[in-house]
């Protein structure tokens, strides 16, 4: 299939990758055009000056980018996509945004005769290299079995949720989770080594007890190194800290912990861990404490 990949950092370039790997045709474009150029150096993609270059003679049209306004600068700015959006044209979008704000754009692509489907993922930066992505997907069925061929070459397993923007209310609401767990996680183990019980000793403890969890088994390994190197950004958790939030606001429900959480990672971003893993949160409550642990390696965040 011919491909529009836009978008290509942590997570997109190799979700493009894996594309041509498997024999589809991309064409890629990133706002930072070294990542994009990255993709091609790695697997031969073309390399566009825009979206709308990239989007004109594709039959697809994947985003992979990090917030409501960087999707709705890749589809409705001046060299955007719906500028060459035409009957037929399948745009998917991979970015984790606003509900309301992909269903709204996915009527923009319809008065044009295109559809779009709401296909946020999970499985982080090993899971993208892999090719063993989790797609939680909303949008009309028809559409879901066009993109099958690429679901299959990026990842293991689909999730068809319902309509536009059901897939992005399932990974708001499975992110929120991640970030609790991870809290709970990083403050006992805190509280643990402020009372003298080594990082290793608890990890196992929790590895053996109903305490275990793949959160746990994921980053377990990255804390024993002091490696907080991103694969999830703190402040891509923290955006969308920041959309689970305004939804929950919007639908009247209520959620306690995560404003508590919404707080302590708005310190974090502010003392320059915004760039790092999210679970370079464990070095504030660390500082908090009083424990010395060594600094976490930010890097820039997609």
């Amino acid at each position: 299939m011919k491909v529009a990949f836009l978008g290509t950092g942590i997570m997109g370039g190799p979700m493009a990758v894996n594309l041509v790997k498997a024999g589809h045709d991309v064409t890629v474009w990133n706002r930072t055009a070294a990542k994009a150029q990255l993709v091609q150096d790695a697997c031969g993609a073309r390399v566009a000056i825009s979206p709308a270059e990239a989007a004109a003679d594709c039959q697809i049209v994947w985003i992979c980018v990090s917030d409501t306004a960087a999707v709705e600068r890749v589809l409705l700015a001046e060299d955007g996509v719906l500028g060459v959006a035409r009957p037929g044209l399948l745009v998917a979008d991979s970015s984790t945004i606003s509900p309301v704000a992909s269903q709204n754009f996915a009527a923009r692509l319809r008065e044009r005769g295109a559809d779009l489907v709401d296909c946020p993922v999970t499985g982080s930066k090993r899971g993208a290299e892999a090719g063993e992505l989790i797609f939680i997907v909303g949008g009309k069925q028809e559409s879901i079995e066009r993109l099958e061929p690429l679901f299959s070459a990026m990842g293991q397993r689909v999730f068809a949720i319902g309509g536009n923007g059901m897939g992005l209310v399932a990974k708001l609401a499975m992110n929120l989770n991640i970030a609790l767990i991870f809290q709970g996680f990083a403050e006992g183990l805190v509280l643990a080594e402020k009372g003298g019980v080594r990082v290793r000793q608890m990890l196992e403890i929790i590895g053996a007890t109903m305490l275990r969890s793949g959160v746990v088994e994921y980053k377990g390994p990255f804390i024993e190194r002091r490696d907080f190197t991103a694969n999830f950004p703190l402040a891509l958790m923290l955006k969308d800290i920041h959309l689970m939030l305004d939804f929950a606001r919007e639908n009247r429900v209520k959620l306690p912990a995560l404003e508590t959480v919404e707080e302590i990672y708005t310190v974090a971003a502010e003392e320059g861990l915004a760039g790092a893993d999210y679970a370079a949160i464990l070095t504030l409550l660390e500082k908090w404490a009083g424990l010395r642990s060594p600094a976490p390696t930010p890097v820039e965040a997609r």
